[in-house]
């Protein structure tokens, strides 16, 4: 191809398709190792209920993967106000993280959808 001439719309398609194939194929970052994550767990189990029950502790049972990691970020980062959490969270690497996520990500919860009386991921 000389230079100035325009590429042709084939090739850009079908290397954005090649790269669309590939990010496709790769694993999600936040992806991660649900048994690892159920081993991890008894920590926080510790003050979150399993049931999802909201007792002055927020539920993480049923969480998105994504939320579950980005606020860990938020407690990690100090940007969450939780000496407690931030803590746990700095101790925790990315697969930990990640893991804990898929476990808890793959739990349902006993109680009724909006049963946090704040409406939110805590």
């Amino acid at each position: 191809m000389q230079p100035g001439e325009k590429q042709p719309h084939g090739l850009t398609r079908a290397v954005a398709m090649g790269l669309g194939l590939a990010l496709l194929a790769s694993k999600p970052a936040t992806a991660g190792d649900r048994a690892l994550g159920e081993y991890l767990s008894s920590e926080c189990v510790t003050c979150h209920q399993l049931s999802g029950a909201y007792n002055g502790i927020p539920p993480i049972v049923a969480w998105p993967n994504g939320s579950f990691v980005a606020i860990m970020g938020e407690y990690r980062s100090k940007h969450r106000a939780n000496p407690v959490m931030q803590t746990i969270a700095g101790k925790l690497s990315d697969e930990e993280v990640a893991a804990l996520a898929a476990y808890f990500g793959s739990l349902k919860s006993a109680m009724k959808p909006n049963a946090n009386p704040r409406g939110k991921h805590p």
